[in-house]
């Protein structure tokens, strides 16, 4: 009896399981792109309860260009209140800080450069800053807000520097110095930057007096602010990406929810790096368990991911005329409001660069407020320009006011005094052990986020996420470590 059912060829069973492979490898990265990402339409109920959507929130009456609400706010936070935390966490922390900051950049050919300066930073307003103190700075709203609220002496001198900064400091003042005192490469030693930054407004957007110091000529120079917008020389980063933008410069827009699992990624060929946690003495890990928010981040969730909101900020032009960047959109994880990923658009409305963080809580007093970034790295989209920095040795430092009128002048830079020498061992010792480019999650927020690379970029992107590391244009093959048993 001859069966009806038609013959099944080979080819056919070929086609079939290979459609059914693709299918059943596809799924699984759908469910998870549907199960992590979210708009606002589709946020669950307790985010939504977490979230308020009203634009028309009452304004400072001293300040009109700034929340009303006392800072940092209280949930259901609103978009633009999500802003104003993100602010509190530029590249290096606002609270009195001193650190090693181990940079570098690579080009898609392998070339490499690299330094290492150390960065004294000094608020002028700390979190310890006295009720008396404020009595003396606050202006006569402040205070009959502070006692209304009835907060407390000691409340008041927990505030962060940023907070004292919004109300407290006037445009053109200073809000903050930085002090960085260049120890590699060797032609640098000695070399040195001040960076005094002032409080902006809205018509005031000037932020900065900039100093250098040259060893060699044994002068210092006082130099014009760098273009805001501007990438340094060599360097996938702008003066803005590491300094800070203002949350009253951008127009601030919830685009929904997001977890992430990961962001600054080492590649196989450096399975361990050197640390000098807090100047506590050098200590080896594994690059495998480093954290995007740290050891200490209590809000992991059982699958290892981090709970962000994500934030659109559209660059005002009536503030930042002829800005290149159009607008920006951040990770903020949900707790602290850290930005841990941030996306360039310009005007064409195309990504330009990935800025990723990986954090840790440096400063335990501050708690929420006290994380920083332990591990940057930018990534230039257009021009296939990979800049990073490795904040080692960090250490919270409570300068006296002798120190900060000695320390943070022009005059103290002709001593080349290194005032407190900080080592690392974490810069990269072959162009093979650079961080990979960050992922692309290409398909979130779709609407907003318009991705483009060129061909060879894409070719090396794709390369990159084959071999686990970096793939240069030379083509040569970078032969990864086998895993070590044991660290010695």
């Amino acid at each position: 009896m001859r069966s009806n059912v038609m013959p099944f060829s080979k080819k056919a069973a070929t086609y079939a399981v290979v459609s059914l492979m693709l299918w059943a490898t596809s799924l699984p990265l759908a469910t998870a792109e549907e199960l992590t990402w979210r708009t606002v339409e589709q946020m669950s109920p307790a985010d939504r309860a977490l979230y308020d959507p009203n634009p028309t929130k009452p304004r400072d009456p001293n300040i009109p260009y700034i929340p009303a609400a006392p800072y940092p706010f209280k949930a259901p936070y609103t978009a633009e209140e999500m802003g104003y935390r993100s602010a509190e966490f530029p590249h290096v922390p606002r609270w009195p800080n001193t650190l090693v900051d181990a940079f570098g950049m690579i080009t898609s050919s392998g070339y490499i450069n690299q330094g290492v300066v150390i960065v004294y930073s000094a608020p002028t307003i700390t979190n310890t800053t006295s009720e008396a103190v404020c009595e003396k700075r606050c202006s006569f709203w402040t205070r009959i807000r502070q006692r209304n609220l009835g907060l407390s002496a000691s409340a008041k001198r927990m505030r962060t520097p940023f907070e004292g900064a919004l109300r407290e400091i006037k445009p053109g003042e200073i809000q903050d110095r930085w002090m960085q005192y260049s120890t590699f490469p060797p032609e640098s030693q000695d070399e040195q930057q001040l960076w005094i930054m002032h409080r902006t407004s809205p018509k005031m957007a000037n932020k900065m007096d900039f100093f250098v110091y040259s060893a060699g000529l044994r002068r210092v120079r006082r130099q014009p602010q760098p273009r805001r917008d501007q990438r340094f020389p060599d360097n996938a980063q702008t003066f803005d990406d590491v300094v800070g933008r203002d949350p009253w410069e951008m127009e601030w827009k919830l685009l929904g929810t997001d977890v992430l699992y990961q962001t600054v990624r080492f590649p196989n060929t450096r399975p361990e790096i050197v640390l000098n946690d807090n100047n506590k003495g050098f200590v080896k890990r594994e690059t495998s368990t480093l954290k995007m928010m740290g050891d200490q981040y209590p809000y992991y969730r059982p699958d290892g991911g981090v709970d962000c909101w994500v934030v659109m900020g559209t660059i005002r032009k009536e503030v930042l005329p002829n800005y290149n960047e159009k607008f920006l959109v951040l990770w903020l994880d949900k707790h602290s409001f850290f930005p841990i990923r941030t996306e360039k658009y310009g005007q064409n409305n195309k990504l330009m660069m990935i800025e990723v963080r990986n954090v840790r809580l440096e400063n335990p007093g501050l708690k929420g407020f006290g994380y920083a970034a332990h591990n940057t790295v930018y990534w230039d989209l257009e021009h296939d320009i990979m800049s990073y920095s490795f904040h080692d040795t960090h250490v919270a430092h409570e300068w006296t006011e002798e120190q900060k009128n000695m320390i943070f002048t022009p005059e103290f830079m002709r001593r080349e005094w290194n005032f407190q020498p900080l080592k690392t061992q974490v810069l990269l010792k072959d162009p093979a052990q650079a961080f990979l480019r960050p992922f692309l999650d290409r398909g979130k927020f779709p609407d907003v986020r318009q991705i483009e690379l060129s061909p060879q970029v894409e070719a090396r992107y794709a390369a990159q996420e084959r071999a686990g590391h970096l793939i240069f244009e030379t083509g040569k093959p970078v032969e990864a470590p086998k895993p070590a048993t044991a660290i010695p």
